[in-house]
């Protein structure tokens, strides 16, 4: 299973489309966003792809950015994410704790841990999981990245916008 995973889209248009394109062109089987959409206005250009998210700690009116993921048929879990990808088990979790983030590392549940809000690129193993940061689609303190998970070969590859 080919997953893309984005973050930290902070109302970047041009970057989050972009990153919707790769994203077709690679025919991945399901997005996964860490949070920090920010506005409402960012959802509908997810629209017609498999995707899953979190809320990050800059996403403001959650109540209008559940309704626009509602119309765009794209799913916003809230504050955490489980997702089963064939026999992967993913937590999703924007990462605005740092102990939560490591707890979710270390709590042997789970085969890979996605996380955002550093804006850095991390793909390391911490015991038997594999933690992934995709770091900033924004790109407003660097490159602007998404990433790519693999399953089959839990493999990561980062792409730059």
């Amino acid at each position: 299973m080919l997953i893309g995973i984005i973050s930290d889209t902070h109302d970047h248009i041009e970057h989050t489309k972009q990153a919707v394109s790769l994203f077709k062109q690679r025919n991945v089987d399901v997005v996964i966003h860490a949070g920090d959409y920010c506005s409402p206005f960012m959802i509908p250009l997810f629209e017609g792809l498999p995707m899953q998210g979190v809320f990050g700690n800059n996403d403001g009116d959650l109540q209008t950015l559940l309704k626009k993921a509602d119309e765009a048929d794209v799913e916003i879990a809230g504050g955490f994410l489980e997702v089963k990808a064939d026999d992967c088990s993913i937590a999703v979790y924007h990462g605005t704790y740092q102990g939560i983030t490591d707890a979710l590392h270390s709590c042997g549940k789970y085969d890979v841990v996605i996380s955002g809000h550093t804006h850095e690129t991390v793909s390391k193993r911490v015991g038997n999981t594999l933690a992934i940061n995709p770091g900033t689609a924004n790109g407003f303190d660097g490159d602007a990245t998404i990433a790519f998970l693999d399953t089959d070969a839990m493999e990561v590859v980062f792409t730059t916008l």
